[in-house]
């Protein structure tokens, strides 16, 4: 059965186009980059190695995880009128876990919770009870007509000892970076620029766990998103050919972002949207690239978490600098939350990748 979903996922991704995830957060479209002619089409194969950890800095135990991608791929691109454009991008390869695979923005651990709430609720008649109800007596079921004092403490006993047996749980999970696994990750993403300055991105991000292990479950994790970017300038601004602070205008852009994902057991993570504001510029001799944006995000976890919307904060820093055929680039993700509930903390979470990407 893997081999035959694996094989399917290769199928579907590994002739279209590949994108690094430098070039996949950070294509804004407009300005500052040569286009095709109309009626022109190109095709651009790419390969991208990638190292990247996530740190949960909010949650409890401060749970980290860490990958090695290696994606290939390619660019399909077709030249439009008035310095517009068609594109396809998709790239499919293994990525190396330690830890938990990467997941979706906003998910929490409730399984141990709803357990006990589980446990709570089948001995809801025990009414003699009433004073402890939340400890778990399924030990000692049968024993309940005849509890006496020393009994009631020998279950507050048997309770501590559960409760400490499951923090230590979560403190090893949390904590838990060693090689795990070779997963397969996909990306897929078509996007259409009518001009220089517009573009609007249709995206699939596939990301198959290939065994039960911890906390991950074998199966299909997605991630669908949709994505509108408009340039506020012709996006040429370049420090290291003349241009001076006054011509950053010239490197704004607006963009929106939405997203939605499910977990490899079909479950309904949430959704977010992000309404950011971005700023992009070259220096050192027309060398580096450097991108920065931020805004809110605006979050609705799934029915799973029993949590309510809120509003968080999300911003992004890319830098890139070409070597040759290759690109070198490093980007850091960062979110912040001011929500403090079940499953869930305020604080920081943060993503940092580095890596490059081969074009041929």
């Amino acid at each position: 059965m893997f081999r035959s979903r694996l094989l399917l996922l290769v199928l579907l991704l590994s002739p279209l186009a590949g994108i690094s995830p430098a070039q996949a957060h950070g294509s804004h479209g407009g300005g500052g980059e040569e286009s095709l002619e109309a009626g022109e089409f190109n095709f651009t194969p790419i390969v991208t190695i990638e190292g990247h950890g996530g740190f949960d800095i909010n949650l409890e135990g401060d749970p980290k995880h860490y990958a090695i991608d290696g994606m290939f791929g390619g660019v399909f691109e077709w030249g439009l009128e008035n310095g517009g454009s068609i594109v396809i991008e998709a790239a499919v390869g293994p990525a190396l876990v330690w830890g938990e695979a990467e997941h979706f923005y906003g998910k929490v651990h409730v399984h141990d919770h709803d357990d006990d709430h589980d446990d709570h609720d089948d001995h809801d008649d025990h009414d003699d009870h009433d004073d402890h109800d939340h400890h778990d007596h399924d030990d000692h079921h049968d024993d309940h007509d005849d509890h006496d004092d020393h009994d009631d403490h020998d279950d507050h006993d048997n309770h501590d000892d559960h409760d400490d047996h499951d923090h230590d749980g979560h403190d090893d999970h949390g904590h838990d970076t060693d090689f795990k696994r070779t997963d397969i990750r996909g990306f897929l993403q078509a996007r259409y620029a009518p001009n220089d300055r517009l573009s609007v991105a249709l995206s699939w991000n596939p990301y198959y766990v290939t065994q039960d292990q911890g906390e991950d479950i074998q199966g299909l994790k997605n991630e669908l998103g949709a994505n509108l970017t408009w340039a506020l300038g012709d996006g040429d601004v370049n420090f290291g050919l003349g241009d001076g602070i006054e011509d950053l205008v010239n490197g704004v852009y607006l963009s929106l972002d939405h997203r939605q994902g499910w977990e490899s057991d079909g479950m309904y993570v949430g959704n977010y949207t992000d309404p950011r504001v971005g700023l992009g510029f070259k220096f050192g001799g027309d060398e580096i690239s450097l991108m920065i944006e931020a805004g809110p995000r605006f979050y609705v976890p799934g029915s799973y978490a029993g949590l309510d919307p809120r509003t968080d904060f999300a911003g992004e820093i890319e830098l890139s600098v070409p070597v040759g055929d290759a690109t070198l680039f490093l980007h850091w993700q960062q979110t912040y939350s001011w929500e403090d509930a079940p499953g869930w903390g305020e604080g920081w979470q943060h993503h940092v990748g580095t890596g490059v990407t081969f074009a041929f």
